[in-house]
């Protein structure tokens, strides 16, 4: 007999589900097509205006779902109130979806202390069924955080760039690795990016991101 628990978002009671399957559906997904490079929804699909001015250092960026009301809900529950079964909500959700390619797993390293605060990087914990099921090493030490960093979410979207700019340091050889990225949300890519750039510098031959949410622009 499958466990009962009372859905995480309605507090209605679902069989064996953190969601009911009337709040799953309320999940907004990610709008397609998008631009193929930082996952904003375009009408045509192909790379935005500001990738093309502006190229970041990764080369491709998917999606599950739109950051906003309840799946915001959902990602504060899995970082702040270490509801860890959501990690392994989220990676079914990634893995129901379309897939960047890669062939090394990397989640986005947490600052040391947000780290030692939270007790957990929840990009890992997404990351660690993702590799199970796909069958890719998943590296957990060859990358990390320089410091602490004043939190992006604080931030006007200009500011945040600057904030992360060397904020990474890589300890291997990347070369040859096409390198996926594992992280909860996405909101302006500057952190993503800033990650990618330090990949790159290490020989990475492509640098995808797979993120849970992403953030729309007005």
């Amino acid at each position: 007999m499958l466990p009962s628990w009372d859905c995480l978002l309605c507090g209605g009671r679902d069989s064996g589900h953190l969601l009911c399957a009337g709040c799953q559906t309320d999940l907004a997904p990610l709008p397609l097509p998008a631009c193929p490079r930082c996952a904003l929804p375009l009408a045509d699909g192909h790379p935005c205006g500001a990738c093309l001015r502006q190229p970041p250092h990764f080369d491709a960026s998917v999606a599950a779902y739109v950051y906003g009301f309840p799946v915001d809900q959902l990602v504060q529950a899995l970082k702040y109130g270490h509801r860890l079964a959501l990690a392994d909500f989220f990676a079914e959700r990634l893995l129901a979806g379309p897939r960047p390619a890669g062939d090394l797993l990397l989640p986005l390293p947490l600052a040391p202390d947000r780290l030692r605060e939270r007790g957990f990087n929840q990009a890992l914990e997404i990351a660690r069924p993702l590799a199970r099921h796909l069958g890719l090493p998943l590296e957990t030490a060859l990358c990390q955080r320089r410091g602490a960093t004043t939190s992006q979410a604080s931030l006007p979207w200009k500011e945040r760039r600057k904030n992360v700019r060397h904020a990474f340091e890589c300890r291997g050889d990347l070369s040859g690795v096409h390198v996926l990225v594992v992280d909860d949300v996405m909101t302006t890519g500057a952190t993503l990016d800033e990650f990618a750039n330090t990949l790159k510098h290490h020989g990475a031959s492509s640098v995808s991101n797979w993120v849970v949410a992403r953030t729309l622009r007005d």
